[in-house]
Parts: structure tokens; sequence; C-alpha cells
């Protein structure tokens, strides 16, 4: 089954022409990574797939996401359709820290007008079964980077998305605390069927990926 379908995806950012014609498909449950120099556009197009950005419009342009034909929807079902089947692991974790670890996960459940009750129950599942039980009460600043970045982890998975976008996931990461997240991916994928789509320069991370794409000047040049 293919998951994601992406045609001559281009973006232009006033005269520089960011994204030139990328053609992507990616199958339901596969994990693909993205890598290539500065500058070569792997983010931007993650950002496009995630629906978090919209590519220039050209002649021949498509993207669907599970069968949905995303570039037709209005940007309320547009949102809708983001919360419900899409979750996004960042670098820097984006945790509110006002908020407990519980709270920050529940938030994406919470926006899906989830029963609150459910929405904690499964939370607390999540930040247990990522090895978290003990800090669902701890603000951000009282947890370590790796930790962060699991309560991140659990806050994308609260939906039961059918694709997780990651951009540079383990890049503010320790080693030890990098490869744990790297080994989490996986796990995640074999057990829930998920679908795992992230940019990275870390190339044993890269080379882990059932395929791992190359960027450059915009164009996907190998795999």
């Amino acid at each position: 089954m293919i998951m994601i379908k992406a045609k001559n995806i281009h973006k232009y950012y006033d005269d520089l022409h960011v994204l030139k014609g990328v053609d992507l498909e990616v199958r339901k449950a596969e994990v693909i990574s993205i890598v290539g120099a500065s500058g070569a556009g792997k983010t931007t197009l993650l950002q496009i797939l995630g629906t978090l950005d919209k590519p220039s419009p050209e002649q021949g342009t498509s993207l669907e996401i599970n069968g949905q034909n995303i570039l037709n929807l209005k940007d309320r079902e547009l949102s809708k359709f983001r919360n419900l089947h899409l979750g996004f692991i960042f670098q820097f974790h984006q945790l509110l820290p006002e908020f407990t670890a519980l709270e920050n996960v529940c938030i994406p459940a919470f926006i899906a007008q989830k029963n609150k009750i459910e929405a904690e129950q499964e939370a607390k599942k999540l930040l247990e079964y990522l090895g978290l039980s003990h800090r669902i009460n701890h603000k951000p600043t009282e947890l370590s980077g790796g930790e962060q970045q699991r309560v991140a982890v659990a806050r994308a998975l609260i939906n039961k998305p059918s694709v997780i976008f990651a951009d540079e996931p383990s890049g503010n990461l320790d080693t030890v605390s990098a490869e744990n997240l790297h080994n989490l991916f996986f796990k995640l994928r074999d057990e829930f069927q998920q679908t795992f789509v992230f940019v990275t320069h870390n190339q044993q991370f890269a080379d882990m990926a059932d395929r791992k794409l190359i960027m450059q000047d915009g164009r996907i040049v190998g795999s």
C-alpha cells in the first residue's frame, strides 16, 4: 500500500528555487531517511510532505497521503487531517514548558476533542511504553534531553497517526540517547505498522532505514 505519493513538487521562495520537481512514493510501514548537504531542500520537502507548507503551484503537482488528496483540502480540513493522521518530532522537542510531560503528550488529543480521561489514559500508556511512567508529572526543565525527546515521541503518537515525520530528531541528543531513539523508531514501526519519514545528518541512523534518499540541489538524486 502506498502511504505517500508526491509528484512534481516544486518550491520557490521569491527567486530561490528550493525544490525542483521532486517525485516520491512511500509505502505503509516503511522507514525512509532523507540525507544531503545543508541547503539541499530536505527540511522544505519534509514540511511539504507533512502539510506544514504548500508546494508552489506547477502543472502536474500532486500530493496524496493515505489516499487523501492533500492539495484539495481547505485550511480547516487540512488542520484536522494533520492532527488526526500525522505526527511530528522536531530536533528541539517543542514541548510547552508550563505543562507536565503528561499534559504535553495530551495536547494533540485535546485538539482533536477527545475525551480527557481517555486521552490521559492513552498518554500514560505511551509514557510507560517509552520508559517514562515515573516522569509523567515532571515539566520539561526537570527532564533530560533524551527524556524530553521521548515525551515528544509520545506526543507524536497520541492520535495513532499513519505517518510520523521527524526533522533531525536525534541532532540534539547524546550518543546513547540518540541510539535509543533510533532503535525506538523501528520498534514502533514493527509493533504499530506506522510509516516514518525523517531527515538526518546522522549517517548511521540514515543507513538503518528501509530506504535512504539522497537530496542534492532540490532533487532526489539517489536511493
